[in-house]
């Protein structure tokens, strides 16, 4: 049974919502502080947290393949908990929350072959080391799953057990929640972290644990994290219909195409080493939409609703890190894998202040003296 505590989540992106909603049904008192505006709930909440920007992929195979095993085992932790976790909310939620697992299409332009046939490779590489449910699909198989691709593509990728996510239907029930069952809110604030207690507005408040969960907010306190810039934009096209994430392979990058409510789509792909968050620039610009427009031609009449730059919060080797100082705990480095990896961090967090051993996850705390 979990001891009732009082605890300080500083950031309100993904990591700092879920882990407020769940601390919150386990007992514990909550304060989460954000330094947007959280309250009144409402879309029109423009968050800087990379979670607000993303395109709610929860893709282990895919994103294994550019990380490494690790990341692998915890998106597939994830993929188990996130049905509860939908599950959960649904409950009190006027509208379920968007959320498919049908897996992701791999696919590629004929010139390209070469750059589908590689990842294929590794896919079967990595099939050696843990189980993987994968097909490999031919030009009618890829039209039965996906009509509207137009008998374009050959050949293709089915990973079954991928799944993907409304991000922002989510972020802002996961608020709604906490807000409903007493979660205190303090928004439009920036904080200072010391020990165990925060300071705001000439204010110093303790508390049992203090939980950083800023992303690339918490640079002055992680002297190895840096943002990596991402673009993407968001479109609308009633002329196409997709049921998974399609992912279309090139020779320099992996383009992703995300279907989300009411014929909107995110479309991504740059992963650009710079913390510059102007807005999206023409080449980005320019290669996103032709690769939209290669994967159907009926994108050439979308509507482009959105341009989106944003910076992922990447440690060193790219691997996500709890750290342990005393009673401040800081929860970093999730990259680009934020909606894939969240709910296995979570739990590895609230297990560990519990007590129970985390055998699969140890390496991703860090202590210090």
């Amino acid at each position: 049974m979990y001891n009732a505590s009082n605890v300080a989540i500083v950031g309100a992106g993904l990591v700092g919502r879920l882990l407020a909603y769940q601390l919150n049904r386990l007992n514990y008192q909550v304060t989460l502080y954000e330094a947007d505006k959280l309250i009144p709930v409402a879309e029109a909440n423009r968050l800087s947290a990379a979670a607000f920007t993303a395109a709610g992929m929860i893709a282990p195979i895919s994103e294994a393949i550019e990380a490494d095993l690790n990341t692998y085992h915890l998106g597939r932790t994830s993929l188990l908990l996130w049905p509860s976790i939908i599950q959960q909310l649904n409950i009190s939620c006027s509208q379920p929350i968007d959320y498919h697992q049908a897996g992701s299409l791999i696919i590629c332009h004929p010139q390209d072959s070469a750059e589908l046939t590689h990842f294929q490779r590794q896919v079967h590489q990595l099939s050696k080391h843990t189980a993987i449910a994968y097909q490999t699909l031919n030009q009618q198989q890829i039209n039965h799953l996906e009509p509207d691709l137009a008998n374009r593509f050959a050949s293709g990728l089915l990973l079954e057990d991928e799944a993907h996510i409304d991000n922002r239907q989510l972020l802002n029930v996961l608020i709604s929640e906490c807000i409903e069952n007493g979660v205190k809110i303090v928004d439009q604030q920036t904080v200072d972290i010391v020990d165990n207690s925060i300071c705001s507005s000439g204010e110093k408040v303790s508390y049992d644990w203090v939980f950083d969960c800023r992303g690339t907010g918490a640079k002055k306190q992680l002297a190895n994290l840096r943002g990596v810039r991402g673009e993407v934009l968001r479109v609308h096209c009633p002329a196409v219909k997709l049921s998974r994430p399609v992912r279309l392979m090139h020779p320099r990058y992996q383009l992703y195409l995300v279907p989300k409510p009411d014929q909107h789509f995110v479309i991504g792909a740059t992963q650009i080493e710079s913390e510059d968050t102007s807005p999206v620039s023409v080449q980005s610009m320019l290669e996103l939409c032709s690769a939209m427009y290669s994967i159907n031609p009926a994108f050439a009449e979308a509507r482009i609703v959105e341009q989106n730059t944003n910076l992922r919060p990447a440690l060193a080797d790219n691997k996500p890190q709890i750290l342990v100082n005393q009673q401040q705990v800081s929860i970093n480095g999730l990259f680009r894998h934020g909606f894939l990896i969240a709910p296995a961090i979570v739990n590895s967090v609230i297990d560990w202040l519990d007590g129970k051993e985390c055998p699969h996850f140890n390496s991703l705390f860090s202590f210090s003296e």
